[in-house]
């Protein structure tokens, strides 16, 4: 299970959390293909998760062998077909009930995005307000992305007791065969992270439980 720490510290001017509260969650890690195969720890990814009554936070640290990017998107930094580059990704279900239905998160080394609501595989523009940031460390060959998204796109009330679902994934590669990483397998044949029922449970963990 995943799990979401209670942002009890301040925020930077960015509006991202300052960095010693990432201590605090406990950290997601993967390493392995879709399959759950092929580990590779020179890409292994680590996740973290904070939240607040307005946002959920995510922290990314990846590390890599090679970096594959986009020059070009959108004035805003949105750019669609993202995944055919580098990225890190999130999928959020805040409703289980409805397993047809989730959004979809992706940010670039070069800080590049895409926010995708899917609807029984349908995509569409969510306008999610979502915030990113990256920073590369050439040295360490580790890519790091923070993600800020606004609660009220993920859900219409938020409630702390609810369980979620979600899934966690990496894409890395320039040319086929590509690594395509995920925290719960799909195991498809083919790489595919869209797949609903392969999701992980995302917990919220209280003030109490996240000191």
């Amino acid at each position: 299970m995943a799990k979401a720490a209670y942002l009890s510290e301040g925020m930077d001017s960015d509006g991202f959390p300052d960095q010693n509260a990432w201590n605090s969650p406990e950290p997601i890690l993967f390493e392995s293909d879709w399959q759950d195969k092929n580990p590779d720890p020179e890409r292994a990814t680590e996740v973290c998760l904070l939240w607040t009554p307005e946002k959920l936070f995510l922290h990314y640290r990846s590390r890599y062998r090679t970096l594959t990017v986009f020059n070009d998107a959108d004035p805003s930094g949105r750019r669609d077909q993202l995944w055919e580059r580098d990225v890190v990704e999130v999928f959020i279900q805040s409703d289980p009930t409805y397993p047809g239905h989730y959004l979809e998160f992706e940010v670039s080394p070069n800080g590049f995005w895409i926010d995708l609501d899917i609807e029984h595989g349908e995509r569409s523009d969510p306008q999610s307000g979502m915030k990113c940031r990256t920073k590369i460390d050439k040295n360490a060959k580790i890519w790091t992305a923070e993600l800020a998204i606004p609660m009220h796109s993920l859900v219409q009330h938020f409630d702390q007791s609810s369980i979620w679902r979600a899934n966690f994934f990496r894409v890395e590669g320039e040319t086929e065969p590509r690594f395509y990483s995920s925290w719960r397998p799909t195991n498809t044949p083919q790489p595919n992270f869209h797949v609903p029922t392969a999701f992980g449970k995302l917990r919220f963990l209280s003030r109490a439980d996240s000191k």
